[in-house]
């Protein structure tokens, strides 16, 4: 008897081969039947599928009668897996990576020498090719999927970091699993993977160490002339932006209610412009720094930081971020240099992930733009439900995934291309190579 929310194991051995054999004959079975089993084991699809059918607005029935768009499906919730749930759903709507990876061929033949870091991340990119696979099945048997595959190899892969039994964050999980399929994607002749042609942005980043408030005149000048406190530049990749949110106001209005602030999306994306400066304080020392963006991605990640941790507890910023889902201009945050190379940065919406609760047992749910139907869904584990573009601004935005219109890639674009138009990767900063803390900001 086969589970299909579990992994496909024997009953009796605890085998992988035996999953089609009689458990009282020892035979295989031989009927029409098993291909219906097989498909929904290991869905495989066409390049013409891929090109022109997968982004269909046909409506599939499932076994037990229930109707479902593919790629719009409900995950088993094991435990506590949702901050897990709504990456995966997230990453699996991305056009090129879903289309990388509906083909197994693409990846299967990358091959890793014994004890290197790509080999032990390999795992992920099978589980995850799978999951994608399941997820966009035209006929799959139930309108949900179960990701315990693929959350045993996250499990397994991040060293139990990450567990499925307790309560994450999303965007830590995001960043770890970018980070891990580039490092099990890319080889020693190839660099680049499909992660930094879909993601991989870069930044200038300009740095000056702050003057002490306390010091004199003459001491000063001095330390001006020092190379330590000089202006430095550095150019820096980055795979998402993060978003400083505006502090909740002390006081509480006349009704003695809290107040929840608002704030545009464009004065959050204001800090990388270049002018506009922000303090960052050590133990011992302050630096302004200064962001400027210099190559975008086709999809831009924003992290709207919502979650400020101190030595007794975490606090919640209930900020709501105002923000359109066609449309986003970022060419006021670019030099003219980099204008010239990107015509019309405007970027619309595809993905969206909300918070809901108190940062330690709150729930996560997310946004998805069918393209196929242009229509928005909200997914929630299992619970999966269309709503209205105008309501996802009434949330509390924690990740978004904005697609870039003038990027190469399109609809109809099964695998990404080895060239890409993004700037080449920078030695030594590759964003998989580098601590979290350099790698975004």
């Amino acid at each position: 008897m086969l589970d299909f929310d579990f992994e496909k194991l024997c009953s009796v051995s605890l085998s992988r081969i035996n999953v089609y054999a009689c458990l009282v004959c020892g035979k295989y079975f031989q009927d029409s039947s098993l291909n219906d089993i097989i498909f929904v084991v290991n869905p495989t699809f066409s390049r013409d599928y891929i090109l022109h059918k997968v982004n269909q607005s046909k409506m599939s029935r499932a076994y037990d009668g229930t109707l479902y768009l593919p790629g719009i499906v409900g995950l088993n919730n094991i435990k506590a897996n949702d901050y897990c749930n709504v990456v995966l759903q997230a990453l699996s709507n991305i056009t090129p990576l879903r289309n990388y990876f509906l083909d197994p061929s693409n990846y299967s033949h990358i091959h890793h020498a014994p004890g290197t870091q790509g080999l032990a991340m390999f795992p992920l990119i099978t589980r995850f090719g799978e999951l994608v696979r399941k997820l966009w099945n035209p006929r799959n048997f139930k309108a949900h999927v179960s990701p315990h595959e693929m959350l045993q190899a996250v499990v397994s892969c991040s060293k139990k970091r990450f567990q499925f039994t307790v309560q994450g964050d999303a965007i830590q999980i995001l960043s770890w699993i970018l980070n891990s399929m580039h490092l099990g994607l890319k080889t020693p002749k190839r660099k680049s993977t499909i992660i930094n042609r879909c993601f991989r942005g870069t930044m200038c980043i300009t740095s000056q160490k702050i003057l002490p408030v306390e010091i004199d005149e003459k001491d000063r000048n001095r330390l001006l002339e020092t190379e330590d406190y000089q202006m430095k530049m550095e150019e820096s990749p980055f795979l998402y932006l993060t978003c400083d949110l505006p502090q909740p106001p002390l006081f509480k209005d006349e009704k003695k209610e809290n107040i929840i602030p608002q704030v545009s999306l464009y004065v959050l994306l204001s800090k990388f412009d270049g002018k506009t400066g922000k303090e960052y304080q050590t133990y011992k020392e302050s630096i302004l720094k200064k962001f400027q963006l210099t190559g975008l991605p086709p999809y831009l990640i924003l992290y709207h930081k919502r979650f400020t941790k101190n030595t007794f507890y975490t606090e919640k910023n209930p900020t709501i971020v105002n923000f359109p889902v066609k449309n986003i201009d970022v060419a006021e945050y670019l030099t003219e240099e980099v204008k010239e190379r990107h015509k019309e940065p405007v970027y619309d919406l595809v993905a969206n992930i909300v918070h809901d609760g108190d940062p330690v047992s709150g729930t996560y749910r997310c946004h998805i733009l069918h393209k196929g139907t242009g229509k928005w869904y909200e997914l929630q584990d299992l619970h999966v439900k269309e709503i209205e573009p105008q309501m996802l601004t009434l949330t509390e935005s924690y990740i978004q995934d904005i697609f870039g219109c003038s990027c190469q890639y399109t609809e109809n674009t099964p695998t990404v291309p080895a060239t890409a138009t993004q700037p080449p990767l920078l030695p030594g900063l590759c964003a998989a190579e580098q601590p979290e803390a350099e790698i975004f900001l």
